[in-house]
């Protein structure tokens, strides 16, 4: 089944987020990160990206990218793909690095720009446990550069920041600024077990969704989200579901054919995989991709009674949050 596609357009502004498969680190040392930034600098003169911010942190990254081009996907391409070639030849590994596609939520700049570059920056800090204690001591983040304590890459568009900032002392006013912490809006956004992806306005969604043929917000997020793979999702279900793969994956027989997790794991396929009824019976064993419409019904039954709440909430935390 063809990757969902992505809406994009000149102009437009991607907050953007991955983390390491498993979530294992994607930078083990310093060179690591340096490696990141200068695909970053890549992509900024080869694609015409245009950084605003960026946090790397061990095991993800987060990066605020507007897109002159319309050329998102280009971008996200060389920058996952690129970076995992060079980690992997360096630590003599192979394989994924990531945990699949990237997350990009499509920003309203003049509602939430701003506010988005804090949230960014304060990464190091707002983890469970703080890297550091003053975020300007946090080398791998833009921020340093943004208050003048560290020189700015030539890729790194401050300018824009700094103008909707609107003060005198752009540094100190910038640091005060960040300094307040995040504010309600963002923390609501950001803390919803299911990301939706626009941030922005009513104003602003509707128009989205007008331009894009009046897409709904769950069609958005499929636009702009390339959903897993079932190989790459299917571990995740195993833990949910407390079952390992050869169970979820062993064909129902007598008492078993009412076995919950394996119809659950087959509805989660179907809801966050990108793969269509055929692929999703020939992965579990089943005769026909008809045979996929009776778990999906039972579980749709079963969910809309207030079963499998805490089961979707994890996958859907794992999926659309990064932390």
């Amino acid at each position: 089944m063809p990757r969902p596609p992505r809406i994009e357009y000149e102009g437009a502004f991607h907050h953007v987020m991955n983390r390491g498969r498993d979530h294992q680190d994607i930078y083990l040392d310093n060179n690591d990160y340096e490696a990141f930034l200068t695909t970053l600098s890549e992509v900024s003169k080869e694609y015409h990206a245009v950084i605003h911010a960026y946090c790397l942190m061990a095991n993800h990254y987060h990066l605020l990218v507007e897109t002159p081009k319309a050329n998102l996907s280009q971008i996200m391409k060389h920058v996952n793909g690129l970076y995992t070639q060079r980690f992997n030849r360096k630590h003599k590994k192979d394989g994924a690095l990531f945990r699949g596609r990237y997350k990009s939520i499509l920003v309203d700049e003049d509602a939430y720009l701003l506010q988005l570059t804090r949230y960014i920056h304060r990464n190091p800090v707002e983890v469970k446990t703080k890297i550091v204690n003053q975020l300007s001591d946090y080398r791998w983040s833009s921020y340093p550069a943004y208050i003048n304590q560290a020189k700015a890459a030539e890729w790194l568009f401050r300018d824009k920041t700094y103008q909707m900032l609107g003060h005198r002392y752009r540094y100190k006013g910038y640091a005060d600024f960040v300094e307040k912490g995040i504010d309600e809006d963002i923390k609501r956004f950001y803390g919803k077990g299911n990301v939706l992806a626009v941030l922005g306005d009513k104003e602003f969604r509707a128009q989205r969704e007008e331009e894009n043929d009046e897409l709904d917000i769950e069609k958005l997020r499929l636009a702009l989200e390339d959903k897993p793979t079932i190989d790459e999702l299917f571990g995740l279900i195993t833990k949910v579901t407390n079952k390992d793969e050869k169970e979820l994956l062993m064909r129902s027989k007598g008492k078993r054919s009412n076995f919950p997790e394996r119809a659950f794991a087959i509805y989660a396929c179907h809801r966050y995989s990108r793969s269509d009824h055929s692929e999703i019976a020939n992965y579990f064993g089943l005769s026909h991709r008809g045979s996929v419409s009776h778990p999906l019904n039972r579980v749709k039954k079963e969910i809309a009674e207030g079963g499998w709440s805490k089961a979707i909430e994890r996958i859907e935390s794992e999926l659309y949050i990064v932390k």
